[in-house]
């Protein structure tokens, strides 16, 4: 394995995408419910993009539905760990090793999450982590490309370093640099990497408290959701919690918006989050497939609370309190 810092986790999967020679034609399986750079980074090198559903208790991807989209045309799959929580991976690999197929993670939420004791973005040919502001662990902006499959790692430093072998030059195994193949300015700068380092150096305690604030939220509100009120996050058994996101999912999108709009009353910002990649105005004239009612559900009825990791206890209990007397 190999890792490989990045400007952003959008760098990290199109660097994936040119390691795995993406051309005009190929398909992709991407769920729709993710943000834009899971399908673009893919779309750019000529991908036609399969869009997948999302799980009925989960926004990720539902993994059943997967096998029925591959056909002779497929390379890779690239299942995103919707706010942290892992997909089905011995599930969505199987299906990989049976039909010769490339798995790329989108683990861009998944920082310190695991699949049964495995972190999120090792298991996969590929794995791609995001340290955006919006991140647990952050550098303003940035990412990185995990290189599982050692086949890759050769090609995946030349493609870093704007398709040059630059990186073999400095380390002695090669003479002089020169350019080698296609590739970008990939490598983010020394000061967002020290960034980085410094946050890295509280991991523990930084996802301590996100993890608290987490159960916080869960524990104070699930009585609510066995009345019926909203739905909670389930998190399977072979997964674990990172603290990424708190999310609750309303009945239905006019419930959503009254919600919302009552939070924001109350000096509150609870938002919404994806909408569905297939129905966007970019790739809806493109989409030939299958209707995918859950991601459109998720769409418009997903609620996500503030979660950092300067919030104190008052904070998420006045969120709790104007939740509780919303339902009322």
């Amino acid at each position: 394995m190999a890792c490989f810092l990045t400007t952003s986790c959008t760098d990290a999967l199109e660097m994936a995408a040119l390691l795995l020679d993406i051309k005009t034609g190929d398909e992709v399986i991407v769920p729709s419910y993710t943000f834009v750079s899971t399908a673009l980074a893919f779309h750019r090198q000529g991908a036609v993009i399969k869009f997948v559903d999302s799980g009925k208790e989960n926004p990720g991807l539902d993994e059943k539905l997967i096998e029925p989209l591959i056909n002779e045309r497929t390379k890779a799959i690239i299942p995103v760990h919707y706010s942290g929580v892992a997909c089905d991976m011995d599930f969505i690999m199987g299906i990989a090793d049976k039909y010769r197929l490339f798995v790329v993670e989108d683990a861009a939420h998944a920082i310190e999450s695991t699949y049964k004791g495995r972190q999120l973005g090792t298991i996969g040919h590929l794995g791609c982590i995001s340290f955006h502001e919006t991140k647990s662990i952050h550098c303003g902006e940035g990412g990185m490309l995990a290189v599982n499959d050692v086949a890759f790692i050769k090609r995946a430093e030349v493609i870093w370093e704007k398709g040059t072998n630059r990186s073999q030059f400095f380390r002695g195994d090669a003479s002089f640099y020169e350019w080698q193949d296609t590739g970008s300015s990939f490598l983010p700068s020394e000061l967002n990497a020290a960034f980085l380092y410094a946050q890295l150096e509280k991991i523990d305690q930084i996802q301590a408290k996100r993890i608290k604030i987490w159960n916080l939220y869960y524990n104070e509100l699930k009585h609510l959701a066995k009345k019926g009120c909203f739905i909670l996050p389930k998190i399977p058994g072979y997964a674990t919690n990172n603290g990424y996101s708190f999310f609750i999912i309303c009945k239905n999108e006019k419930q959503r918006d009254e919600f919302i709009s009552y939070m924001k009353n109350n000096g509150i910002m609870c938002l919404s989050h994806y909408r569905p990649l297939h129905k966007s105005r970019f790739y809806s004239g493109l989409y030939t497939g299958q209707e995918l009612p859950l991601s459109e559900f998720y769409s418009k009825t997903l609620v996500r609370f503030p979660l950092y990791n300067e919030m104190v206890e008052k904070q998420v209990m006045y969120i709790i309190e104007k939740t509780k007397s919303f339902f009322k």
